[in-house]
């Protein structure tokens, strides 16, 4: 609910603090005092659109902020804590205008568009008189409003679930059918792809190891070649050669020891080298005898690779990258192989979710003409109540025939205030008085399921008096039991029944206006009633009658 509203620099308020409360508050003062501007207030918080004329002249811009406890409200919890804008129980509204009309939007202290406000705005407070903030005239809403009414949530959660996997294997068919368009020249083409690259057949690994046999086959003269010139320079040459040159080495060394022990390690060092490069020697032997002088591998490495490099350009991809390509494909074709076994397996798993749909949605059109024959009787009998004695209304429900998120039928709210009148839907009812008394009436019948904690009813008592504003008085204070309301009004049989009382005064200091609004206490609310109920002379027999009305009300 909105514990706390505060304006600065808005409209002829210059800076306002309110606290407010749970229960039914009540908002008077005398004509032009801004009674309406909390709510022009509430609705910007909301998402409305604005401009640089709701600045008090002289400033450089408003600004206004609301709190909202949030502690029973787990949907717009949730809806904070998806967009990482949770702040405990609490939310804090912040909004800017300057006076280019630049406008400013913030949620928990971090900027938002004002589509952020607007959709959190749903799940917190509805305005009631101007149809901005009014919930009821979306029909979508209007069809939640029944099914929540009669209880049908787990229904509709049931139904809506059907519909999601109906939809998704509507989809899946028609993605099928767009493939089977193109389903016979796509298949030749991948037969032909497919049937070249299994033809190659080059298995994962196998090019590096083709690539690395065709440049040792390519080079096998000059490695013989050389290997042999290495030998003769290392063993072979009866003159002179490595191994000759370390043996004459060693020998020499061997008269040199007896001398000095110290060339020991030289000498084993020699002895060491020696092995080696017989070692090398032999290795370079039998690496010499393996080379095979294979022209005709050769030629066929040649015209694999280039076989292989060939295919590669067609598909204009990487040699390395063909395995991979080949296995692509052959899913590709498996699959439009297989897909009108496919399109028929979907068909018939869609039928059968669909008539699942069908049997729900059914079972639950009869639960809706059952309750929107209720709704309809008692928000009728409720708008006689409230002084529209001609007034009819009426849920009307028409059936469709397809799957919907919504069911079979399509839903409207519609009302005839006046005799002689046809059924009208709700949203193109002209009066805001009579539009505010409806709703009123709606909301009071649903108040036990409503989704909204905070109501706000602007001009409800336009056009009435009498037995019908205690009426409406009443119907405001029993909303007002099960949630927050603020009711901006000029009658006094509505604002005796409020739980908390607000009086909104102007003050005019030379060009200067200012509007403030102050809780009153018991003897406050006495004259504020007495003044509504006589003016501005205020007698004793005015002031009784202000105060029975306030004891009759509250019960005494």
């Amino acid at each position: 609910m909105l514990t706390h509203l505060q304006i600065r620099d808005f409209a002829i308020i210059e800076h306002l603090e309110l606290d407010l409360a749970s229960g039914m508050t009540a908002m008077t003062g005398e004509t032009g005092a801004g009674k309406s501007i909390l709510v022009d207030a509430l609705g910007l918080l909301l998402g409305d659109r604005a401009d640089s004329g709701v600045v008090r002249t002289g400033s450089q811009r408003a600004e206004l902020c609301a709190t909202f406890d949030l502690g029973r409200l787990p949907a717009a919890r949730r809806w904070l804590a998806e967009r990482d804008l949770e702040g405990d129980d609490e939310c804090l509204i912040r909004r800017t205008i300057s006076q280019s009309g630049r406008s400013r939007s913030y949620l928990n202290g971090i900027a938002q568009p004002l589509q952020a406000l607007r959709d959190l705005g749903t799940l917190l407070l509805d305005i009631h008189g101007q149809h901005e903030h009014q919930s009821l005239l979306h029909r979508e809403l209007q069809r939640q409003i029944l099914d929540d009414y009669a209880g049908h949530q787990s229904q509709v959660t049931a139904l809506d679930r059907l519909y999601r996997e109906v939809n998704r294997l509507e989809q899946g068919l028609v993605e099928l059918h767009k493939a089977q368009g193109e389903r016979d020249s796509r298949l030749d083409l991948l037969r032909y792809q497919v049937q070249e690259l299994e033809a190659l057949n080059l298995q994962e690994g196998e090019l590096p190891a083709l690539e690395e046999e065709h440049r040792r086959l390519a080079n096998a003269g000059q490695l013989l070649e050389t290997a042999q010139k290495l030998l003769t320079l290392l063993h072979e040459d009866d003159e002179v050669s490595a191994s000759g040159l370390l043996g004459y080495a060693q020998r020499q060394l061997d008269g040199l020891l007896a001398l000095d022990v110290r060339l020991n390690p030289v000498q084993e060092l020699l002895s060491g080298a020696t092995i080696q490069l017989q070692e090398a020697c032999d290795e370079l032997r039998r690496y010499a005898q393996d080379i095979d002088l294979d022209p005709g591998r050769l030629d066929w490495l040649e015209q694999r690779l280039g076989a292989i490099q060939t295919l590669a350009r067609k598909h204009r991809c990487k040699p390395a990258e063909l395995p991979q390509l080949q296995v692509r494909l052959q899913g590709e074709l498996a699959e439009l192989e297989g897909g009108e076994e496919r399109y028929q397996e979907l068909e018939r798993e869609r039928d059968r979710q669909q008539l699942q749909w069908f049997k729900a949605a059914r079972a639950l059109s009869v639960q809706r003409q059952k309750a929107a024959r209720e709704l309809t009787d008692r928000v009728t009998r409720a708008m006689h109540d409230l002084g529209m004695p001609k007034g009819r209304f009426q849920v009307a429900l028409e059936a469709g025939q397809r799957p919907a998120p919504g069911g079979l039928e399509t839903l409207e709210f519609q009302v005839c205030a006046n005799p002689g009148q046809p059924l009208r839907p709700l949203a193109k009812v002209a009066s805001g008085g009579e539009l505010s008394r409806i709703s009123l009436a709606i909301q009071v019948i649903i108040a036990h399921s409503a989704r909204v904690p905070t109501m706000v009813f602007d001009e409800v008592d336009t056009g009435i008096g009498g037995a019908v504003a205690e009426v409406v008085g009443r119907l405001l204070r029993q909303l007002g039991e099960s949630r927050q309301v603020l009711c901006v009004t000029h009658l006094p049989q509505v604002a005796v029944q409020a739980h908390h009382h607000l009086r909104v005064s102007k003050d005019v200091a030379g060009s200067t206006t200012r509007t403030g609004i102050t809780p009153l206490e018991a003897d406050e609310r006495v004259g504020e009633i007495a003044r509504m109920l006589g003016g501005l002379q205020l007698t004793d027999n005015t002031l009784a009658h202000a105060r029975e009305m306030i004891e009759h009300a509250q019960g005494r």
